[in-house]
């Protein structure tokens, strides 16, 4: 039987299989909500974004069921919606909550799909230091993270609030440059260990270089010298690549639709994986890295571009981000590379772990890819949930300011 039949029948094979496999192996671009808070005379103007996507899943705003949420069903929930967002968000001031003044819902578009906008007034009645609880979504999906930007007279001011840090002090000294570097350090790292497409790109790369292609045969490499050199250069273009883009894209030089980004980022996965089993790049695999790695960098963009971060704030938020995302790979290579090494003159390996780790790194790319492009469920209902595709609304109620004023502070 030829090695392509071989192959064909591994990916169907594993496609039955995978369809009942936990939906955190179908993971898409986390979650997130946008608070962006204004001092106002005894308290704050609060703008919150929330992503349709997540109300849905926490509220099932799609009455009828049939893919799509219109101005009509989210009005009908507004007041669940509101509910459902002020009972996650507390102020305090002292021994007293900050009481809301909720407005009219709004809607924006941002570059992952419909938000829900919501503005409301916080009367504060202690001035001072004011303590921000956060529980948006952390009972439902631990990834979530709530972007909030303070903008405060003496300066604008950005904070990742997740499970482990959902409280933030305002109306305090502003956050030390040490501070939000490692705020933006550690996001690097969790994005990159909860970001399964970017994972299996690197998983992809570095397969094969405890091998060398010969004669149609992956051959184990006999010395460890030439794995490192690989290995760095894999992980060094892979960091510039994605590190230039995103660049480009948190400064709003280049601006691609997230559909399309994310499109894209599965379909570089899908190449790398089928270079391991019908190898076209042999030599200088960090080549391959670096132009596939291109438009991860547009991936890894949502999380800073969300913020609206002012010019002073940028060159600190990429350093910290992209140095999280260098650490977090580095964490998986230093597991990966020294099993990999001492498994490489095996069958195990060569017969097994290359061929059948690759072709599963495929399938999942392929399913993700088809499911983002198409805008289709090729899993089942609680897998899309870990890998929403954007849920169609129709544009036919009142939108919400630009973002764009809350860009520069």
């Amino acid at each position: 039987m030829s090695r392509w039949w071989v192959t064909l029948t591994l990916l169907l094979t594993l496609m039955v299989l995978l369809m009942g496999l936990t939906p955190a192996a179908f993971a898409h671009k986390p979650s997130d909500s946008y608070l962006s808070l204004t001092p106002r005379d005894n308290g704050w103007d609060v703008r919150w974004d929330l992503a349709l996507r997540d109300l849905e899943y926490a509220l099932g705003l799609d009455s009828d069921g049939d893919g799509a949420i219109t101005w009509g069903e989210l009005r009908a929930h507004e007041t669940a919606v509101i509910n459902y967002a002020l009972e996650h968000l507390t102020v305090r001031a002292g021994d007293a909550t900050c009481t809301a003044q909720p407005g009219a819902m709004q809607f924006v578009n941002h570059s992952d799909g419909a938000y829900a906008v919501l503005n409301f007034a916080l009367d504060c009645p202690v001035a001072g230091a004011q303590l921000l609880d956060y529980r948006l979504f952390f009972s439902l999906d631990p990834s979530h993270r709530g972007l909030l930007r303070v903008n405060a007279p003496a300066g604008v001011e950005t904070v990742v609030l997740s499970p482990e840090q959902p409280q933030h002090l305002l109306n305090a000294a502003p956050t030390s440059g040490w501070q939000q570097l490692l705020s933006y350090w550690r996001e690097g790292v969790w994005h990159i260990w909860i970001g399964f497409d970017h994972l299996l790109f690197l998983l992809a790369l570095l397969l094969p270089t405890v091998l060398w292609w010969e004669r149609g045969h992956w051959r184990p490499t006999a010395a460890l010298r030439p794995v490192l050199l690989e290995t760095v250069g894999i992980v060094t273009a892979f960091t510039l690549a994605h590190a230039l883009t995103l660049t480009l894209a948190v400064l709003g030089l280049v601006n691609l639709p997230s559909r399309v980004v994310e499109s894209v980022i599965a379909l570089t996965i899908v190449l790398a994986a089928l270079n391991n089993l019908f190898p076209m790049v042999t030599v200088r695999r960090w080549s391959l890295a670096f132009v596939l790695g291109l438009i991860h960098g547009f991936g890894f963009a949502g999380v800073l571009r969300g913020l609206g971060l002012p010019p002073d704030a940028l060159a600190l938020a990429l350093t910290g981000f992209n140095l999280g995302v260098e650490t977090g790979q580095l964490a998986v290579v230093a597991i990966l590379l020294p099993l990999a090494f001492l498994l490489r003159r095996t069958w195990f390996y060569r017969g097994l772990a290359l061929p059948v780790g690759s072709a599963i790194v495929a399938l999942f790319a392929l399913i993700w890819c088809l499911e983002r492009s198409l805008n289709i469920n090729l899993l089942t209902t609680v897998a899309s949930r870990a890998a929403p595709t954007a849920i169609p609304v129709t544009v036919a109620y009142p939108p919400a300011p630009s973002l764009s004023r809350f860009n520069m502070g």
